[in-house]
């Protein structure tokens, strides 16, 4: 048991190396995605590729494939955090050791600068300026399949497992096929009964963005969010990144003629950082702190976001609060409108702006074109043309330009391929969870209170907590007694929409 011990010393020395150097690597593209100019993108892509390759040798030196092969074997003689951590460390150093080191260092490099090349090219409605940065993402999206590529795990299902293990195209067909059976009809008769719809005169007005910030910070305070430990920042598309539970950050983006977005975007952001801040402390420097998997973690922000945000309670405790912000803009707006307006259904553009419903058919339509990108030689020039046809026959809407298409989202330029289909998973989640936290709650309490803390402190017993100790399926049997079932999600949406639109 001495020798185990001196493994297990050591191998946490080394974790901390591989923590501090994560850390870093935080740090710079925090600061990449707020706040430095694009003229220093090219020398800090220099500089992220070669910590990266510092990390590497760590990674892949002997002693560290030892030591966790070492542990690995031994694992049942480990106390249960370090069990668990061990198993997950060796499955992804197993994945890891497939991909040549110099394609990490040189897709790190990438990732320190196809953010801003994205961002501009967005700013400018400029696809050209990015489509050859998106084509060097894909192609590495396919090299990595090539090499991860098992009997039991091909193609784009080795992307879709990387950010929700054991998720596959069949399984995802499923699900969305069951939306489109159950939710489709839906919209259609909503859309009926909105064909003479007009957006409010309230919502057609200028929002100053400083007022808008002042609601985003009360937000912050009705969220429990500790600005001891974070802050919010602006860019062009919100997001959480943070480390550990004693640094999380979000950010957030406005507009003067859609005050609604930044409320929104808070809402989402603060339920993923709820999340990162909720975890067991005990959890900080390992590698179990975090969201378990991007759906769990879509789950949460969506969860706040939609379920608790866009819910009635919510804004009979809080909307006295807008309209004091607000005054010109909503003294006579009563309570009702404005919920009915944040409610409101119709096929749209931009999935940030999308409403509860009609969400889903959003990342559907990014499922698809995923397919597209990795699965076919289709030419990245043709990519738009894809896109706007998919947004067509999928939500009956034209696309007039690709800053409101194809450029209009952040996550193929992060790399993140395989990641939309968590969104509509993780907002599935969330109906299970909130069918259960009604049997303990009093929602109504729960959601119309001066601050989240009840919701949140639910939320912790029962998920956050946990890190990456549990998977999904685990810790939906432990809090609602049975595994994922997106019966109701749909039971949800069905039940809210029809009550609202009196169907």
């Amino acid at each position: 048991m001495a020798f185990l011990k001196n493994v297990i010393a050591r191998y946490q020395e080394l974790r901390l190396d591989i923590l501090a150097f994560n850390f870093v690597s935080y740090l710079i593209n925090w600061d990449s995605d707020t706040e430095a100019k694009a003229g220093s993108l090219e020398d800090r892509s220099i500089f992220v590729g070669r910590l990266n390759e510092m990390e590497l040798r760590i990674t892949r030196s002997k002693e560290y494939i030892d030591i966790v092969n070492t542990l690995f074997d031994n694992r049942d003689n480990l106390d249960e955090l370090l069990r668990i951590e061990i198993t997950n460390v060796h499955k992804e150093m197993e994945k890891n050791l497939k991909i040549p080191e110099q394609e990490m260092i040189n897709h790190s490099m990438l990732m320190a600068k196809s953010p801003s090349i994205w961002a501009t090219a967005k700013l400018n409605n400029d696809y050209n300026a990015f489509k050859d940065t998106l084509k060097e993402l894909m192609n590495f999206n396919k090299r990595f399949i090539k090499y991860l590529e098992t009997d039991e795990l091909k193609g784009y299902d080795i992307l879709l497992d990387n950010f929700e293990e054991g998720m596959t195209k069949e399984k995802y067909d499923q699900f969305f096929d069951l939306l489109k059976k159950e939710i489709v009809p839906l919209v259609k008769k909503i859309n009926e009964k909105n064909k003479n719809y007009q957006t409010p005169k309230f919502a057609t007005l200028d929002y100053p963005i400083e007022k808008q910030k002042e609601f985003a910070a009360y937000l912050m305070d009705v969220m429990c969010f500790d600005q001891n430990y974070g802050l919010m920042k602006e860019s062009e598309h919100p997001f959480t990144s943070g480390f550990g539970t004693h640094d999380v950050r979000v950010t957030n983006h406005y507009y003067v003629d859609n005050f609604v977005s930044s409320i929104f975007s808070a809402i989402h952001e603060l339920g993923h950082a709820t999340y990162e801040r909720a975890n067991d402390e005990k959890l900080n420097f390992t590698f179990l702190q975090g969201g378990t998997t991007m759906a769990m973690h879509e789950s949460q922000s969506r969860f706040y976001e939609n379920i608790v945000g866009r819910s009635y309670p919510f804004w009979q405790r809080h909307y006295p609060k807008l309209q004091e912000v607000f005054k010109e803009q909503l003294i006579d707006v009563t309570l009702d409108e404005f919920y009915r307006f944040i409610n409101h259904v119709t096929p749209s553009l931009i999935r940030t702006e999308a409403d509860e419903l009609t969400y889903s058919l959003h990342i559907m339509v990014r499922y698809e074109m995923e397919k597209i990108m990795v699965e076919t030689d289709t030419p990245v020039e043709e990519y738009p043309k894809i896109w706007n046809k998919l947004y067509y026959d999928y939500l009956g809407v034209e696309v007039p330009n690709d800053r409101e298409g194809i450029l209009q989202d952040i996550h193929w330029a992060f790399g993140e391929c395989g990641y939309f289909p968590t969104y509509a998973l993780g907002s599935a989640y969330g109906a299970q969870l909130l069918n259960q936290m009604k049997k303990d709650l009093d929602i109504n309490q729960a959601f119309g209170s001066d601050n989240l803390s009840m919701v949140n402190e639910w939320l912790k017993k029962h998920i956050h907590q946990y890190g990456k100790m549990k998977k999904p399926n685990e810790l939906l049997i432990d809090a609602t007694g049975e595994s994922f079932n997106p019966e109701y999600f749909v039971k949800y949406l069905k039940e809210k929409y029809s009550k609202i639109y009196k169907l």
